[in-house]
């Protein structure tokens, strides 16, 4: 299945609890860190909450 990176690159303060909430479910901490996820619905719908915070890549 195929992959894709994302990676934090604006802070989360003065986001709304579960957009803070869907960041840590994506497994990101501190700006610039990443992740390397499926590409499953799940998480493209978790992406896509949290859009204007990540970047997003393919692997």
């Amino acid at each position: 299945m195929a992959q894709v990176k994302v990676t934090l690159v604006k802070s989360t303060i003065g986001e709304i609890k579960s957009v803070k909430a869907t960041v840590a479910a994506l497994g990101l901490k501190k700006i610039r860190s990443s992740n390397i996820l499926e590409d499953t619905p799940a998480n493209m719908g978790q992406i896509k909450k949290v859009a204007h915070l990540v970047k997003v890549e393919n692997v």
